[in-house]
């Protein structure tokens, strides 16, 4: 339930400045739809929708439309490590071959958790045998993973890793848990969370939910929007890349991590949790982005899309969706925010409209 905003510190009239900026965007073209939801200090206070779900047949974008996350799916997928580690089931520098003893194959014994979490594996390109159209088979998956050859050594190199870093994960849960990804992703986080609205691995009987997406004019990347607009990618357990939810659910997410790890009851991760894996892990040029990045153990650290400098909101951790999206929290302000849209624009027109969300919601903190 939506609060008042005086009740969570925040000004009503820039709340409103927020919805004039959030339905200015969709007026300009900048997307066909999107839907925002901030909360603050663990209390939602905007949830907002609008716009189109599909041009085709101009179904508006509805309080549970569903959007295709692309890589926002990325910082759930990490928490399900942060749990485990919080169990002490696995070490950040455990070999991933230790619980995995298959992933060892063509020089991959050295490569640690740490190094996948923060994007320094060493194999950053996703096999060309895994076509979209293989996703949905986990055991294909498994194998391409194991047979991949590694392009870097392990640790000298941050390049991202789109695809790889979500099935790594994923087969790491099951071999170290034994429940599947998709289950344990449900069982421990979005369950306790009443994230009813999020998936990976998204149930048939959905699909028309789901949000189509369209290529805007600067699209720099096309190729990427055809397939994630298939019901067999939508039901595909990617968990890079592949999950599908609303922006309340995803702030929902963010505002337990924000909170220290709790949220209405549920208690997920434990604070000291929460501060080891938002610290900075390594810094520098991406080689896959070709932009500098700061991450931590699976989170981007204060970016340009999060509304983030080392001035305001230093502290702030998320992750971004190609072309699309954004999800941040900021322990300091008590801020959570998602905003996803079914725009995939080039990243000189993607980032300067998530930022400028991301600001107006910051600018309405008293």
């Amino acid at each position: 339930m939506v609060v008042a905003a005086d009740s969570v510190q925040m000004d009503a009239q820039s709340l409103e400045k927020v919805r004039a900026l959030f339905q200015q965007q969709i007026e300009e073209g900048l997307h066909p739809g999107a839907a925002l939801a901030v909360y603050r200090h663990g209390k939602l206070v905007l949830d907002l929708q609008g716009g189109v779900a599909s041009q085709e047949s101009g179904q508006p974008v509805m309080p549970d439309t569903m959007f295709v996350l692309f890589s926002s799916t990325k910082a759930m997928t990490a928490a399900c490590l942060h749990i485990l580690w919080q169990r002490d089931q696995l070490a950040w520098d455990d070999p991933v071959a230790k619980h995995w003893p298959g992933f060892a194959k063509n020089g991959k014994d050295g490569i640690t958790i740490r190094h996948v979490l923060s994007h320094q594996g060493g194999f950053p390109e996703s096999p060309s045998e895994l076509h979209w159209s293989k996703w949905r088979d986990w055991d294909a998956v498994v194998e391409a993973m194991e047979n991949i050859t590694p392009e870097y050594a392990p640790g000298q190199v941050m390049a991202y890793h789109p695809r790889n870093y979500g099935w790594v994960i994923g087969e790491l849960v099951h071999c170290i848990d034994g429940r599947t990804f998709d289950r344990f992703l449900r069982e421990e986080i979005t369950g306790p969370l009443g994230m009813t609205d999020t998936y990976v691995g998204l149930p048939e009987e959905h699909e028309e939910r789901v949000a189509t997406l369209y290529a805007m004019e600067d699209c720099d990347r096309p190729g990427m929007v055809p397939p994630y607009n298939r019901p067999e990618v939508h039901q595909a357990v990617q968990p890079a890349g592949g999950g599908i939810a609303t922006a309340r659910d995803l702030a929902r997410f963010y505002a337990m991590m924000g909170g220290g790890g709790t949220l209405d009851g549920s208690s997920i991760l434990a604070p000291q949790t929460l501060r080891e894996v938002t610290r900075l892990q390594v810094e520098g040029l991406d080689h896959s982005l070709g932009q500098h990045m700061r991450r931590s153990l699976g989170l981007v650290l204060a970016d340009q899309r999060m509304g983030a400098s080392d001035g305001q909101g230093a502290r702030t951790f998320g992750h971004g969706g190609a072309g699309t999206s954004i999800g941040w929290a900021d322990p300091e302000s008590g801020l959570a925010m998602a905003f996803i849209t079914n725009g995939f624009r080039a990243n000189k027109t993607n980032n300067p409209r998530l930022e400028s969300i991301s600001r107006a919601v910051r600018q309405a903190c008293q």
